[in-house]
């Protein structure tokens, strides 16, 4: 709580950090639906634009998402012509993926379109405020997964919810690097 002297406390920061993320992550989340594209489609298509060609679990180590929602986007994506997958010229067990020209055209519109919702939300906030806010959230994100890291893990593992299923860990979020 914000105590009379003005003194934000550290539970009231959280808070604060958590709801605004909660409503940025439904505002991107509209963003990218507004592409055309489901979000584990897109968050692959960025990472091969932004990339280059990566195999499936370089796209996921990239991405965070579970190997078989990563998958089945890469197979949408064959499908629709956006991507194809080819030999690895240094590990004949690979298959990396590559967009096509119609998928970099696709990334690129979709992207940049996904970047100037980003921005038009962000307009209130002034550079400044911009690279203060980068900076401290930044170093928060590494102070957390330093102390997880000399824990040993990357954090306790979640119970399950009413409805049996466990929420995220960690190690499922993207790093704050």
């Amino acid at each position: 709580m914000m105590k009379k002297s003005g003194i934000i406390t550290a539970p009231r920061l959280w808070l604060v950090i958590a709801k605004s993320y909660r409503a940025l992550s439904l505002l991107v989340e509209q963003s990218i639906a507004n592409t055309g594209l489901c979000l584990t489609d897109f968050v692959a298509l960025e990472a091969l634009l932004h990339k280059g060609p990566l195999t499936i679990s370089e796209i996921q180590d990239k991405v965070r998402l579970a190997s078989g929602s990563m998958t089945a986007a890469v197979d949408r994506l064959e499908k629709l012509g956006l991507v194809v997958r080819k030999s690895s010229p240094t590990d004949r067990r690979a298959r990396v993926v590559h967009l096509t020209a119609e998928g970099k055209r696709l990334a690129v519109s979709c992207f940049e379109r996904h970047a100037k919702d980003l921005e038009a939300l962000m307009a209130t906030v002034s550079q400044k405020e911009k690279e203060q806010l980068y900076g401290s959230i930044k170093r928060l994100g590494l102070l957390a997964a330093q102390q997880l890291s000399s824990q040993g893990s990357d954090g306790p593992v979640a119970p399950e919810n009413k409805a049996g299923k466990r929420s995220r860990s960690l190690s499922e979020y993207p790093s704050v690097t």
